[in-house]
């Protein structure tokens, strides 16, 4: 997440041991990976923490956010294995934006959210094994070409993969893929003069990419509650992040232990500058 060149060499020689990263995949585009648990290093404990409180940087956040969830793959459909994921994944957004979990981050010039969300099950395709940040691109794009389609700079479009892929960005992999970094990311693109905001959801099926005793949808919930967050609080990489370049989810991400929160649904914890450390709910 450091905004120097440096700062990306470094990432890349040391990948290992890094926190979560804004990285450049190598043509030029950035996003922000949510590592696996083998690559993480939890900053933050409730109280402290590494890089303190989180600095504005002044950029660009969403005071009121919605999201569209994109169920991408015959799977997710109804009658289809992931089916009842996908009604799991709409109810916790359509509770998140007001929850306590989500008022921690009213602290960083934005408010609470209704999200929504509008859902789109896209059956048309299966999505490729590897499934690379342009082809999640092409697929927000996609949805944005439909007709009555929701299109402006305040929504977050997350693309949730079935089992039978695994997100790339770069060289780095979700599960399933031969080099595992994360578990998620988002960033943004410029969609017909609009700055268009998404996240990359791969399916949670490995073990870096699991919490013990939380059902896979709760795994998905996890890094969606992190990866929403982030793109309002961070939209384009340029708003609020501390001096080692973590944004507000990034300090607290795996360290302290992900949770069940408001709803039954799975949460991990958020950094409170107010708070000074990270905080299950506010």
């Amino acid at each position: 997440m450091r905004r120097t060149l440096l700062a990306i060499v470094a990432f890349l020689a040391v990948a290992a041991f890094a926190a979560a990263q804004r990285v450049d995949d190598g043509k030029g585009h950035s996003a922000q990976l949510y590592p696996d648990k083998d690559h993480a290093q939890g900053w933050a404990r409730p109280g402290g923490g590494g890089g303190q409180n989180l600095i504005d940087h002044g950029g660009a956040v969403i005071p009121s956010a919605y999201v569209v969830a994109i169920f991408w793959g015959p799977s997710w459909a109804s009658g289809g294995s992931d089916n009842g994921k996908a009604i799991e994944l709409t109810n916790f957004f359509s509770q998140y934006g007001t929850t306590p979990e989500y008022n921690v981050i009213t602290q960083y010039r934005v408010g609470l959210s209704g999200l929504g969300p509008t859902t789109w099950f896209d059956t048309t395709t299966t999505p490729p094994q590897n499934v690379s940040d342009s082809a999640i691109q092409a697929e927000v794009a996609r949805y944005l070409a439909r007709s009555g389609a929701i299109v402006n700079e305040s929504t977050i479009y997350e693309v949730f993969l079935p089992s039978t892929s695994y997100a790339s960005f770069g060289t780095s992999d979700s599960c399933g893929g031969p080099n595992l970094v994360f578990c998620a990311y988002h960033s943004n693109f410029s969609y017909q003069g609009l700055d268009i905001k998404y996240s990359s959801m791969p399916y949670p099926s490995c073990s870096g990419c699991q919490w013990p005793g939380f059902t896979t949808a709760q795994n998905f919930e996890h890094f969606a509650c992190h990866e929403t967050r982030e793109a309002v609080t961070d939209a384009d990489g340029t708003a609020w992040y501390d001096r080692r370049g973590n944004e507000a989810d990034d300090k607290c991400a795996w360290s302290p232990a992900p949770f069940i929160g408001t709803g039954g649904f799975g949460y991990q914890y958020e950094w409170s500058n107010s708070a000074g450390g990270c905080v299950k709910s506010q």
